[in-house]
């Protein structure tokens, strides 16, 4: 089962790369977790938690929980502006901005020794398949 299981092997996968970006990123005092959220909050701009949500495939009390973390760290704000009445817009804030700017090269580093450890063809089956996740239809 362990051999064939898809589960245990894309968890492996996430864990070794999810582990390469995190040694990166931790002199920023960030991690991979909270990288990736930044990057997905200066991607759509303004955006309510559901959308963020729903956008990055994450449940809600995940998300909240790496949110309110970064919301501490002054990296992002809820902001009245461009809210809906569903809830208010999480935005970068100008330390947001200026941390995504400065992490550049380390995440230069991690993406250069993340294609080394998964290789071309790992990168292009990733590439792959999270781009057909991204293109599913949303789940009720």
């Amino acid at each position: 089962m362990a051999n064939a299981c898809v589960l245990m092997r894309t968890r492996l996968v996430s864990r070794v790369v999810t582990g390469i970006y995190d040694q990166e990123l931790r002199p920023f005092g960030l991690n991979s977790s909270q990288f990736a959220l930044l990057v997905v909050i200066a991607q759509l701009g303004p955006s309510t938690r559901a959308e963020i949500s729903r956008y990055h495939h994450q449940d809600r009390s995940t998300l909240t929980r790496n949110l309110q973390v970064m919301l501490n760290q002054g990296w992002i704000e809820e902001a009245l502006e461009g809210s809906s009445g569903r809830g208010r817009s999480i935005v970068l804030t100008k330390s947001g901005r200026d941390l995504l700017h400065a992490v550049v090269p380390a995440w230069r580093a991690g993406q250069a020794q993340a294609k080394i450890t998964i290789g071309q063809s790992g990168v292009v089956a990733i590439r792959q398949i999270a781009d057909g996740i991204m293109n599913m239809p949303e789940r009720a």
